[in-house]
């Protein structure tokens, strides 16, 4: 279809340039002052038509070959590569930029663990200093007979090892606060891996879906087709009016939009299945993605009772899990803002050297041991403490107020999930013969018409209700396979499943 537009379009500028010469060439004449022929504008245009002209023709060709799916070695390996559920939910796990996204909070997540339990961990520390100073400016002792030689120059260097042994109950406290934040940083990751991979199985639906319509709907303009036909032949027999062929041209011109459509969704969902994938659409496809799903659309049996899912839901649900550990550190940074109005002591010991202090010669130089402690205390901070507790309790409320909120969300949640899910296995059951029904009653139409006891008007009812019998069907299994996966998700189950090997 490209092609054919631009060499439309390479016919069409051609005819026009070529109009335009033969105008241009009429006003540009000029009588010839000598033998010579006049000088026309078509010389040069003709060879500008035909190169514009090749140029088209070019990138139609182009267009074409971009148009084509790449095959055989040339396509990616996930192209080539038929993909059950399972092996879409793993490529999930590796490449979807949501989880990746995820991963990558989950290991900033442990850089602040690793901060938070510092505090509780010996420090090491080394320093060194070098000073020069004018030697007129070093000042001499006030003692006659005694005048040592001060130095103008000292260094010194040591290296010594420090330990909080009371902080007011905030080394305790990191250390429950940096396993709670490990805790808590590990259910958020899973929390976006299980609402990840629930898009993905519905994503993964919705194309078998829309494959399946295609294939009602083909079904649909090939029986209209050939009630068309046979209308057809009828009319052309003298046996029916021209209303009875117009009237099957009609059916099958309003059957083909829905085809267009199925078709339309079902690009549609192989781009958004491989968007969830992480994949990167080669640049030589541009519309239909050929990618190959080896599912099927099934319903396999799942029984469940509400009160059941209600309580393995909050058991089981990374939501709430997460914020019972946001709610212990909102506890853990109440201790922690209480411990600034308490004492802090460390212990210290180390080596050093240091320049002589009685001798110009650096190489002189006094080297030991040295150990001590040291203790600090605000005893009075300006209220600094006093803000921080009750913002720390403000916080903490706030956590539970969170906490209870979700849980309410999350039963309702459970609740209208397994609603759903009990409409779609209704829903199926209740379309398990309506199929074999509905092709039972579309040959017997089909046979009374040809026998003459039946009307057009039967036929086409039963090609009606036959194509809504399947689309119904495929949408009831749609339908239930993905209210199980939010049913499923809503619990707090793992939806991942066993991979086919």
């Amino acid at each position: 279809m490209q092609k054919r537009t631009l060499l439309n379009l390479s016919r069409k500028w051609r005819g026009r340039v070529r109009e335009n010469a033969a105008r241009s060439t009429a006003r540009l004449r000029i009588p010839p002052a000598d033998s010579r022929p006049p000088l026309r504008v078509s010389w040069v245009v003709e060879p500008l038509v035909a190169a514009w002209t090749l140029t088209l023709l070019l990138c139609a060709t182009n267009l074409r070959a971009a148009d084509t799916p790449p095959t055989g070695t040339n396509a990616p390996a996930w192209l080539r590569q038929p993909l059950a559920l399972a092996d879409c939910l793993d490529r999930a796990l590796q490449q979807n930029g949501a989880i990746l996204k995820g991963k990558s909070d989950l290991e900033a997540a442990y850089g602040v663990v690793v901060q938070t339990r510092a505090i509780a961990i010996p420090k090491l520390r080394a320093n060194g200093s070098y000073s020069a100073n004018d030697p007129g400016t070093v000042e001499k002792f006030p003692f006659a007979g005694f005048q040592p030689n001060l130095p103008d120059q000292k260094w010194s260097a040591n290296i010594q090892v420090v330990q909080s042994i009371y902080e007011g109950g905030r080394i305790s406290s990191a250390l429950r606060t940096a396993r709670l934040t490990k805790e808590q940083a590990l259910l958020q990751y899973q929390t976006v891996i299980a609402d990840t991979l629930l898009q993905v199985r519905v994503a993964y639906y919705d194309v078998l879906l829309a494959a399946q319509q295609i294939v009602v709907q083909e079904a649909s303009v090939n029986l209209l087709r050939q009630e068309l036909d046979d209308q057809n032949r009828r009319f052309e027999a003298g046996t029916v009016p021209r209303f009875n062929v117009l009237r099957a041209e009609v059916e099958v011109a309003n059957a083909r939009p829905r085809l267009i459509r199925a078709k339309n969704a079902h690009r549609i969902s192989k781009n958004n299945l491989t968007n969830l994938l992480g994949y990167h659409v080669p640049a030589e496809i541009w519309e239909d993605i050929p990618l190959q799903l080896t599912g099927k659309l099934e319903a396999e049996p799942y029984e469940i009772e509400l009160p059941l899912a209600m309580a393995q839901a909050l058991e089981k649900r990374t939501e709430l899990a997460a914020l019972r550990k946001a709610e212990s550190l909102r506890q853990e940074e109440i201790l922690h803002a209480k411990a600034a109005a308490k004492p802090s002591l460390q212990l210290f010991a180390g080596y050093g050297s240091r320049s002589s202090s009685f001798s110009e010669d650096l190489t002189r130089e006094l080297s030991g041991w040295f150990t001590g402690a040291q203790a600090s205390w605000d005893l009075f901070d300006g209220f600094q403490t006093k803000g921080k507790v009750d913002q720390a309790r403000a916080l903490h409320r706030k956590a539970q107020f969170d906490l209870d909120d979700n849980v309410r969300r999350i039963e309702l949640e459970v609740r209208t999930a397994y609603s759903y899910f009990i409409e779609a296995r209704e829903l199926l059951e209740s379309q398990k013969k309506v199929q074999e029904q509905a092709e039972e009653a579309l040959r017997l139409a089909t046979a009374r018409s040809e026998a003459g006891t039946g009307t057009q008007l039967d036929v086409l009812n039963a090609q009606t209700a036959l194509t809504e019998a399947r689309t119904t069907q495929i949408q009831a299994l749609r339908d239930y396979a993905v209210a199980r996966a939010r049913l499923e998700r809503a619990i707090g189950q793992n939806i991942t499943p066993a991979p086919n090997r």
